[in-house]
């Protein structure tokens, strides 16, 4: 019920955005995601947890399994939901721009100039074609990650959420970061190697940075291509779609995508029974040329 109240308001926001193009429904959208405005204003919300459950506990497989992904299912919906937000208040100024190019208020541009920065775009109004590269792009980094990949990328990384950087750290992915201090060192580091597997203050936290970095790292470029081909194609977006682009998320390459894909066949009955997954992607109106911005 929860995806699906998520998925109706994103609709109901494409198509006011589509038929009343001059008005954006979020009243100050670049502070929306700084915390500024009540999170009741997002179509989903969730707590923000900063403990894991003892998954260890549970000694039926399956009940780990279920407990798991019962457990951080609503907090990724939660952050999709953030994203949806963005890509629809993104689709509405695209709207508006492309019916007139001296239309967006000072407001709406700070926001783009927002959303730019955050995933790591250069965009820029110096001309129309230069904006048009600047949509496009921010049109591929700006989306969602379908849940199941996200509960089994997860999985896999955090050992089901029983691992010391995912107990200690709340880091379910196995992120890196590289300052001194900035997480807990590998115990299997190796002497001239400077990472850290990068603390979080809150498993809402870890999600975040992991869909952010999935959308943004230039690694990643192959996996945003195949999300923008299915968008553009009007169709549904899967986890088994998107994981040949995941190869360099790990040294393991081609075994751990298809470690992968096995996790998300054997799962996803597991992971349907937490929430529902996979949405269709149609957005008319809403279709910059993929190849017109090359990351």
């Amino acid at each position: 019920m929860l995806r699906k109240l998520t998925i109706m308001l994103g609709i109901i926001a494409a198509v006011a955005a589509a038929i009343a193009p001059n008005v954006l429904h979020l009243a100050h959208p670049y502070r929306l995601y700084d915390g500024v405005v009540p999170a009741h204003t997002i179509a989903v919300a969730a707590p923000t947890v900063t403990e894991l459950p003892d998954f260890s506990r549970y000694q039926q497989t399956d009940e780990k399994k279920q407990a798991f992904f019962s457990f951080l299912g609503p907090l990724v919906a939660a952050e999709n939901a953030v994203i949806e937000e963005q890509r629809a208040g993104l689709h509405a100024l695209y709207t508006k721009w492309q019916l007139n190019p001296d239309s967006l208020s000072n407001e709406q541009v700070s926001w783009l100039e927002y959303l730019a920065k955050r995933y790591r775009v250069e965009f820029s109004f110096t001309s129309e074609t230069e904006a048009e590269q600047g949509f496009a792009l921010l049109k591929r980094r700006v989306d969602v990650i379908p849940e199941t990949l996200v509960l089994v990328q997860a999985a896999n990384e955090s050992a089901w959420g029983t691992s010391r950087f995912a107990q200690q750290a709340l880091n379910l992915f196995g992120q890196w970061c590289f300052r001194e201090g900035c997480g807990l060192v590998p115990g299997a580091r190796g002497a001239e190697a400077t990472h850290e597997v990068q603390k979080f203050d809150s498993v809402n936290a870890s999600v975040r940075s992991y869909l952010r970095n999935l959308n943004t790292h230039p690694a990643y470029y192959e996996m945003r291509q195949l999300r923008a081909e299915q968008r553009e194609q009007n169709q549904t977006i899967r986890a088994l779609d998107l994981t040949p682009g995941l190869l360099s998320y790990s040294e393991r390459g081609e075994a751990y995508v298809e470690e992968l894909n096995a996790m998300i066949r054997v799962n996803r009955p597991i992971i349907m029974d937490a929430m529902d997954d996979d949405k269709p992607v149609a957005e008319p109106g809403f279709t910059p040329s993929s190849d017109s911005a090359p990351e």
